[in-house]
């Protein structure tokens, strides 16, 4: 809610609590220990993942396999930064999404998938079958387990920019997209050591043939699955914080169900080549154009949240009348940056960004405080993002203000069917004349 006067003349205060220092945290607790770990870690990931999916394709089929893999990543990649620009998340989470799919993931999957096909091959001594059930059966909860790993530490450790469903759905598809894309090189590599053996070439290749299927076919596969267990994370934001179990079955459910989706399609291979179709069709299609169907509904539903939750602050001087409309298009903000950019350069429009990015949480914390699912720092946060929105005021509002007279839909004028005193229609006709 908006607690301030009207028509403010001073920016809002945004330092910490009144009368109390700040506390030293533990050195474990400092932000730039915390990230230097992170990224220990992912880069020893990257380090091993790499050492090991050259030793299983050879620098040949390596160099093969990452060249043709990297080609659907920054479509997907570009699909889920459309997706995400009602409310855009920092860069440096897609970042650790993408590195902790592509080497932590990776390298967890590629541990536990082998180790548990073999222990299976050796207790039952026999191979084809624990290469079936891995990859019918561990393959998929290994993975999307090691996939959702990185939902789970965004929402936890970075809750501010985890508000929604389209939040969840962007964070799991691009770590997805990163693990599809170690996992093509190696399949890939794979492949093309296959075919250096066999001496086939072009269509008829192990390699044209795995393109096709992972590439061409489904390269959404991974990020479809995951997405599942996006959206469980994203209800669960969504969710007041006394609902303790709804926070924690949705996001289990939503897991559970992008293991049974990828356990399904990869028990496809198993069918034949006509039960491998049968699935892609009757049930990998359909779901994906559900999913796309519900998330872009999702991102409009978003965009009408901003127009109804900004006015209360029309109301009271922080916006002006013209912004809740302009906020609430993509295409009144697309046309108000590049205005900013036009008028002031490049740094206004990235400051138009950053207004529209702050208006947009302040219209989605105002929904959440006004449906009792407000968490206890309500009042700080709104304090907050009133502060970002002050210090750039002078170079947004214009910019959103004529991005709002450009883009308003017109106001048709209707003409009365019978003519009117002193109309053109009717120039002779004068009610004073006797």
């Amino acid at each position: 809610m908006a607690t301030f006067p009207p028509y403010p003349t001073h920016p809002p205060y945004a330092g910490g609590p009144a009368g109390g220092g700040a506390r030293h945290a533990h050195w474990w607790q400092r932000r730039w220990v915390r990230y230097g770990a992170l990224s220990t870690l992912l880069a020893l990931s990257g380090l091993v993942i790499l050492a090991l999916v050259r030793e299983q394709t050879g620098t040949e089929g390596f160099l093969v396999g990452l060249g043709l893999a990297v080609l659907p990543v920054p479509l997907l990649v570009a699909a889920f930064r459309w997706l995400d620009r009602v409310a855009p998340g920092p860069w440096r989470n897609l970042v650790f999404a993408f590195a902790w799919g592509a080497c932590a993931a990776a390298l967890i999957a590629i541990v536990a998938n082998s180790f548990a096909t073999r222990w299976i091959a050796t207790s039952t001594a026999d191979p084809a079958s624990a290469d079936t059930l891995g990859a019918t059966v561990i393959a998929p909860v290994v993975e999307e387990s090691a996939k959702a790993a990185a939902v789970l530490l965004v929402f936890l450790f970075r809750r501010r920019d985890f508000t929604g469903i389209v939040d969840g759905v962007v964070i799991a598809g691009i770590t997805a997209t990163g693990f599809a894309f170690t996992e093509n090189i190696l399949y890939l590599g794979t492949a093309f050591g296959t075919d250096q053996l066999t001496g086939d070439r072009g269509i008829a290749s192990v390699t044209a043939a795995t393109f096709f299927v992972r590439v061409i076919m489904s390269p959404f596969a991974h990020p479809l699955f995951t997405v599942l267990t996006g959206i469980g994370f994203g209800v669960a934001a969504l969710s007041a914080e006394r609902q303790h179990v709804r926070r924690v079955l949705v996001p289990l459910s939503g897991l559970l169900l992008a293991m049974g989706m990828h356990a399904l399609w990869n028990g496809s291979a198993t069918f034949g080549g006509f039960g491998f179709f049968a699935v892609y069709a009757a049930f990998m299609v359909p779901a994906f154009g559900l999913l796309t169907w519900l998330v872009i509904w999702t991102r409009q539903r978003e965009l009408r949240t901003v127009r109804e939750e900004l006015p209360p602050y029309v109301l009271a001087g922080w916006l002006t009348p013209a912004e809740p409309y302009a906020l609430g298009s993509m295409r009144a903000r697309r046309t108000a940056r590049d205005y900013a950019r036009h008028r002031f350069g490049k740094p206004a429009r990235r400051t138009v960004a950053e207004y529209e990015a702050y208006a947009t949480s302040l219209a989605f914390l105002r929904h959440r405080g006004r449906r009792g699912r407000a968490d206890a720092d309500f009042v700080v946060r709104e304090r907050e993002l009133l502060a970002e929105l002050w210090w750039r005021r002078e170079i947004a509002r214009p910019a959103l203000d004529h991005a709002a007279r450009m883009t308003a839909p017109p106001v048709p004028v209707v003409t009365p069917p019978w003519p009117a005193y002193g109309h053109p229609a009717n120039p002779a006709y004068n009610p004073y004349r006797h």
